[in-house]
Formats: C-alpha cells, structure tokens, sequence
C-alpha cells in the first residue's frame, strides 16, 4: 500500500513537471506559423504520454514480458526524461520568483502600470536558455548509451618499484575489472574490447571482480567472449560484491550457494584461476611473484566482509613482489596499508567511476568521489601501490558519460 501511494506521489509530480515544462516550450517558436506550433505540441505531448505511461507499466504491469535490456531501457528514458525537465522546471520556477517579487513590487508602489495590472511576461532568455541546458543531460546521457558504453580505452602505466629485481624488470600485468555481463547488450563491441586487450599481449591478467550483476546465468552467452583473454603466466581472479547474488530474492538459501558454485565453474570455464582467500606462486626465471586473491571486503558498512585477507596471503614469503586482487578499494587504507607491507601492489575496481564524471589528463572529477578516496587510476603510499580499475563493463545506467570504460595495462619499472 505505501508502495502504492509513494508511486501515485511520483506520478503526480511527473505530471506536475510535464506541464510547468511545457509553459517553457511554448516560448521556444514563437514565430512559427499556429499550424507548426500545434505540430509542436502535439510532439510534446505524444511523447510526454509515452513517457507517462512507461512509468505505469514497469511499476504496474509486467516489465519482465519486455526481458532485461528492454527494461533497463526503459528506466532510462524515464529517467533521462525526469531529470531535463526537473532542470529546466528549476529554471523556470527562477522566472516565475523573479516575475512574481516584480509584480508585487509593481503592484504596491504603483497600482495604476500595467505590470501591475497585467503582469509580467515570462523572460525568453530564462525560459530557452533552460530549455538549452535541460537539454544537456539529454544529449550526454543519450551518447553515454550509444557510444561510451562500449568506448574502450588501454590505460597504460609504468610502475616505478624500488629495489624491483631485474628478471621482473618490464612484466607486463593486464586488468579488467567489473564486467558485469548481465548489462551487455552489444556483443560486436564487448568482443572488439577482449580484442584490445589481447593485442597488449600481457604477461599476467587479472580479473578483480563482479563478472555478474547478480546470476551465473547471466555469463551463458560471454563464456566465449571473455575465454579469450590469456597471458603466459596464466590468468586470475577474485570475487565481487555483486557475484555473490546477495541482491536477489533467493527461493533458498542453496539456490544461492548453488549459484555462486556455477559461478566458480564459470571462471574455470574460461581459464580463470579463482582465489578466494588464498594465493598462487608464480616463478618466473627463479623469481618468486606472489598473486593474493581476496573475497570482497569493504570499509563501507552497506558492502560485504567476505574476505580474510590474513588467510588469503598466509604463506607468501621470500617472494620479489606480491599483487593483491581485491574488488572493493577501500580495503587498501582499511587493511593493507597498516598490517600488510609486504603487498606491493593492491588491484581494485567496484567504484567504475560512478559512470560519470570528467576524466582528463591532470584533472578527474566523479560523485564518487565523495564516498570513496582511492577512486580511479594510480595512487601510491611510499612504497605501496593500488590501482583503481575503471571497470569494463556497466550497472544501472547503460551507458557511460566522461568515465570510459577501461583495460588496464602496468608495466613493472625498477625504480
């Protein structure tokens, strides 16, 4: 019932948006002949009814007739909808104060004007310069979907390790990280980005993190895309928050242990060493590397403490350099830092830079910043390093603005 009324609530105010946002659109064409400007609204409202009444349907009908990426289509219309008209309507409500302390100010210190006695027409300027900028998020949400969803780029980073031996002098570590592969819906593309990756020919890859949303099933159409990311020295992984399915309803509990059990032989389908809390030896012209692979941890109370990153890194001594797979980059302060100085370097993902943001050489900017410190590229303490991958993939908003999705490419540097 409250879900109910909480809809109808928003439904109102919609609506409410919808009209007061019309009031600007009159204003855009004035100089059109009637026959245009009735086209004009007509459009309008058209697609104001559509809009409206996608909102009804995936909250009152069946929106799982339309399958995932109809839906989530969907939910981004709407939204991209709402959110240029809520702008342009903040625009408008500054037009109709400013109009309205006139009229008063008119109206007390001279009855008699015609401002007074008629009122103040709305500013032009105000209402299309509004209707310019709700037109922003529009544009750049809609390109976010159509071209940086899919717009890969090989971020690449040499690692400057002090006392780093010369046998690992020039190793080359490949990344991706949160792929997500129940949002896809491009194949062709995901395929060119594997592709990207590959001709990198990297030595080691690893993968930290949230290959699904929520299921194992969402991977029975990519096992043959992502089977192809190899490198000599082999390939691992490690576990998201998101692949445990703790955001489903489950119909029990061993529904949900059997689903992250497909999911683990999803991994080894493909190639993938999976390290839950425990780590591999890897030795390389008699060098020792060490690979830690850690369940999910997070600083952040609303995520999972699945990891136990003493567990998982018990053993590793007398190794050169030693890489921490762990999804959530708040581990890297909360953890690693203060009690484990013997990781070199810490790889993460899980933020994806909210999907949105500025991101240009000297300067990055993303509201998620605001939650989390370590966020998007390199950081460094004395000698230990965490890389915040980008994420190769995308949740929620299909699509990308700004923060592109990323394959990750380090280079081992003696310092």
């Amino acid at each position: 019932m409250n879900r109910t009324v909480g809809l109808l609530v928003t439904l109102v105010v919609i609506i409410l948006l919808e009209w007061y946002a019309f009031q600007a659109f009159k204003t855009v064409f004035p100089s059109q002949t009637e026959s245009w400007q009735k086209v004009l609204r007509i459009t309008y409202w058209i697609f104001t009814i559509l809009v409206i009444l996608s909102f009804l349907f995936y909250n009152f009908g069946n929106p799982d007739a339309l399958g995932k990426h109809a839906r989530t289509f969907l939910l981004s219309l709407i939204f991209i909808n709402f959110l240029s008209k809520f702008i342009l309507s903040l625009f408008m409500l500054g037009d109709d104060l400013q109009r309205g302390i006139r009229w008063v100010v008119a109206k007390f210190s001279n009855p008699e004007s015609a401002a007074a006695k008629e009122g103040i027409s709305r500013s032009d300027f105000l209402a299309k310069t509004g209707i310019i900028v709700a037109a922003a998020p529009i544009v750049s949400l809609s390109w976010g979907i159509i071209s940086g969803a899919h717009d890969y780029r090989v971020r690449r980073i040499k690692l400057p390790v002090k006392g780093l031996s010369e046998k690992l002098h020039g190793l080359k570590i490949a990344q991706l990280s949160d792929i997500h592969s129940g949002s896809f819906w491009n194949k062709v593309a995901v395929k060119g980005g594997v592709e990207m990756l590959q001709a990198e020919q990297p030595d080691l890859a690893f993968f930290t993190g949230d290959l699904v949303n929520n299921k194992a099933e969402e991977m029975s159409d990519w096992v043959n895309v992502f089977d192809k990311v190899k490198a000599p020295l082999g390939v691992y992984s490690s576990l998201g928050n998101h692949d445990y399915g703790d955001y489903v309803r489950w119909p029990s509990e061993q529904a949900k242990k059997n689903n992250l059990n497909d999911l683990r032989k999803v991994h080894e389908l493909m190639g993938w060493q999976l390290l839950e809390n425990e780590n591999k030896i890897i030795e390389i012209e008699g060098e020792r590397l060490g690979v830690i692979g850690v369940e999910n941890w997070s600083a952040r109370g609303r995520f999972p403490k699945y990891g136990d990153l003493e567990k998982a890194s018990d053993g590793i001594d007398d190794t050169a350099f030693n890489v921490l797979l762990s999804h959530d980059p708040s581990h890297w302060q909360a953890q690693v830092l203060p009690n484990h100085p013997n990781i070199d370097l810490t790889l993460s993902g899980h933020t994806h830079g909210m999907q949105f943001g500025v991101d240009i050489p000297g300067f990055k900017w993303s509201p998620v910043q605001y939650m989390y410190e370590e966020w998007a590229g390199l950081y460094r303490s004395n000698e230990q390093f965490l890389y915040v991958n980008r994420g190769f993939g995308y949740i929620g908003y299909p699509g990308r603005v700004g923060i592109l999705p990323e394959i990750t490419i380090i280079e081992l540097n003696r310092a």
